[in-house]
């Protein structure tokens, strides 16, 4: 029994008549014959009785018609929704970051693409940028935003913007300091705080001791959101990308000194080489890399 099989059912059932039902059709009143009779044999029933004005369709017959509409409705609203997923702005996607990217990144995104695509539904992922890639290669991230990441051949990845990771301190403790002397003298003489498992923020430290302006007291924390919390509470310089360090308090922090070692960071909008390249996964796609150009100047270089 296929598709076929049931349109056809369902016309002779409506029209009554396997003359008028195959005009309907645009077949051969042949056709239908040979298909009821390949319908009664299979399911081992008689399924329509001939009379002088076309045929009477038996009680197994109209059990036949009732689910033949009923599987046909269903399969007519599955083309459509398949359809409109295909050509239309619906669908549903994962979109990776680490959290403190995502922070910065995610809530002026949103707010314009899920109220320009209602029929859109946007989910999010969270973890480091190594996470984050590994998630798109096992499909359970569509778009993923990366610092720095390793290429991978089943991956396409494409820059979005760039930052810095950079030693910050409070403006207005800054303003004081003056010199670079001075400024040597105050990261020396205050905690450094950073994130320990930051690859880059031990990058610094690294570098400072090189120059040997290592500070006495190094503080470490276990993610980037608390270091920016503690410095801007006064407790002492820190690591930190610039974009970070810039959001929701604008102004507030600032770089030590230009020449002090800095690490630059570039984010990646990656996803699957093979993905579905639905309407809605291109729209998607597009406004990720659009709001990534809206925000390409680096906190302070604007």
């Amino acid at each position: 029994m296929d598709l076929a099989h049931l349109r056809y059912f369902r016309a002779i059932a409506e029209a009554g008549n396997l003359t008028a039902a195959a005009k309907k059709l645009g077949v051969a009143q042949s056709t239908l014959t040979a298909t009821v009779k390949k319908l009664e044999e299979h399911l081992g029933s008689k399924l329509l009785l001939r009379n002088p004005r076309g045929v009477t369709v038996t009680p197994t017959g109209q059990a036949l018609a009732t689910s033949a509409c009923e599987i046909l409705a269903m399969v007519d609203e599955t083309e459509q929704r398949i359809r409109g997923l295909e050509c239309e702005d619906a669908g549903q996607f994962v979109i990776g970051c680490h959290e403190s990217l995502g922070a910065y990144f995610l809530p002026a995104f949103m707010r314009g693409f899920l109220d320009a695509r209602p029929g859109i539904e946007i989910g999010v992922w969270n973890g480091t940028s190594a996470a984050v890639r590994e998630a798109v290669l096992a499909r359970e991230v569509h778009f993923g935003l990366v610092v720095n990441p390793l290429p991978h051949g089943e991956l396409v990845m494409i820059e979005a913007f760039r930052d810095a990771v950079a030693i910050m301190g409070r403006r207005d403790d800054l303003a004081r300091a003056g010199s670079r002397e001075d400024i040597e003298a105050r990261l020396r003489g205050v905690p450094l705080i950073y994130a320990a498992r930051v690859e880059q923020c031990q990058q610094i430290v690294n570098a400072l001791t090189g120059l040997d302006l290592a500070p006495a007291r190094l503080l470490t924390t276990g993610d980037l959101e608390l270091t920016k919390t503690l410095v801007l509470a006064g407790l002492g310089v820190g690591i930190l990308p610039r974009r970070v360090a810039d959001y929701g308090h604008e102004g507030e922090l600032a770089i030590l000194h230009p020449s002090l070692p800095q690490v630059p960071d570039r984010i990646l909008l990656c996803f699957r080489a093979d993905a579905h390249r639905t309407a809605a996964w291109r729209r998607t796609k597009q406004a990720l890399l659009a709001h990534a150009e809206r925000i390409a100047p680096i906190p302070g270089e604007r």
